[in-house]
């Protein structure tokens, strides 16, 4: 995949799908994946060979001078050829493409897996900054809160002790206002670290894309097991194949020379050797691919089952969510009219200070847990699709 573009960060955001690619670039996993495919493919090559296995050149040289040295000498030099047995060329081609097929399947399932940590990471950027914004809001209404008390404490309508108070609630905003900052800030350094990018993540798309998960798309984890069980018969069929070593063929020259003063003979020399396969041998192969091919089966029904059961987990979560942030806005709202309420008294004179701060406090809390509410069904949806196997 390509790196971000400038267009994609032009205005300050990147997109999820943008943010994936430019991690990709970056994750080690990416690296496994490539090696995988290579691998795969030169199997794929030495599988389309002529040959079972790398021929050999063979040279060897006798005579008899530590014998009668009568000049007798024997010079061969042939070359060795490993011969597929029948039906194991195709069954190495076909165990080939398996695993090409699995590593493609893998990658995916990585990509996925990747996919997961930004979601984490941007959905905790949009919680951090909703509360930052918040933590702003309510040091503002503060500051101008504690600039009116002063003005009416010099013109004697309250006392010093409420112009203390009103200062001190400032500057506990202020401390509040200096922590999230420095959390955002962590969360933006681990999204960096995460793609490279300084751009915010734009998460406009994908709550439109999460608030409407898809079961279209086939899940990468299921298709990963699949393939993987899929290569397993492939390789017990290649074993059952190959119950013995390649059959070499030899094919060489064989110059003579009787003695001295005699005329040299030349002949051609075709030799085959057949390897026995017994039970000694074969039973531990077969007993190993059988054995993989039982891990990978049990493997994919229990993948099966534990994805039913996190995306019914996942839905669920959702749905509280939702409904948390209903009750969560319409306490706010209740909570910001009071606070409206006490305000205007307050200013009439009718309402002490303190209940006017309890009431800016409480309603403050609320509209922060709004904000967080928001964020957490933003994460509830992404966790969904990333449950579904939904890449952004």
């Amino acid at each position: 995949m390509a790196p971000a573009s400038t267009s994609d960060v032009s205005a300050g955001s990147v997109t999820l799908r943008a943010a994936l690619d430019a991690a990709w670039q970056r994750a080690v996993a990416a690296r496994e994946s490539d090696g995988q495919r290579r691998r795969a493919e030169a199997d794929r090559r030495a599988a389309s060979s002529l040959w079972a296995a790398p021929p050999s050149l063979e040279l060897s040289h006798r005579n008899d001078r530590l014998q009668r040295n009568t000049g007798q000498q024997e010079i061969e030099i042939g070359v060795t050829v490993p011969l597929w047995l029948p039906g194991q060329r195709a069954a190495h081609a076909s165990t080939a493409d398996a695993a090409a097929a699995r590593a493609q399947a893998a990658e995916q399932v990585a990509r996925l897996q990747l996919s997961g940590e930004l979601r984490e990471a941007a959905w905790l950027i949009a919680a951090v900054q909703a509360q930052v914004a918040e933590a702003d809001s309510q040091a503002q209404a503060l500051l101008q809160l504690a600039d009116d008390v002063d003005r009416r404490v010099r013109a004697g309508d309250l006392a010093r002790v409420d112009a203390l108070v009103a200062r001190a609630e400032l500057l506990t905003a202020s401390a509040l206002q200096s922590e999230v900052r420095q959390r955002l800030q962590a969360a933006r350094a681990r999204w960096t670290l995460l793609t490279g990018l300084t751009a915010a993540p734009d998460l406009t798309a994908a709550t439109i894309a999460d608030a409407a998960p898809s079961t279209a798309v086939p899940h990468p984890e299921q298709q990963l097991a699949s393939l993987s069980a899929e290569l397993a018969r492939k390789r017990l069929d290649q074993t059952r194949l190959s119950r013995r070593d390649a059959p070499e063929l030899t094919v060489g020259l064989l110059h003579e020379v009787p003695g001295r003063g005699q005329a040299s003979q030349g002949s051609l020399v075709v030799g085959l050797r057949l390897p026995l396969g017994t039970d000694d041998r074969n039973r531990p192969l077969e007993a190993a691919a059988l054995a993989e091919l039982d891990v990978a089966q049990t493997q994919e029904q229990r993948l099966r089952e534990r994805l039913d059961s996190d995306i019914g987990a996942a839905r669920a979560a959702q749905r509280s969510a939702e409904a948390q942030l209903g009750a969560e806005t319409a306490r706010a709202r209740l909570l910001r009219e009071r606070a409206t309420l006490i305000d205007k008294s307050f200013r009439a004179g009718e309402s002490p200070l303190p209940d006017l701060l309890r009431a800016l406090a409480a309603a403050a809390q609320a509209d922060s847990a709004v904000a967080r509410q928001n964020a957490a069904l933003g994460l509830a949806r992404a966790h969904l699709q990333q449950t579904l196997g939904i890449l952004p």
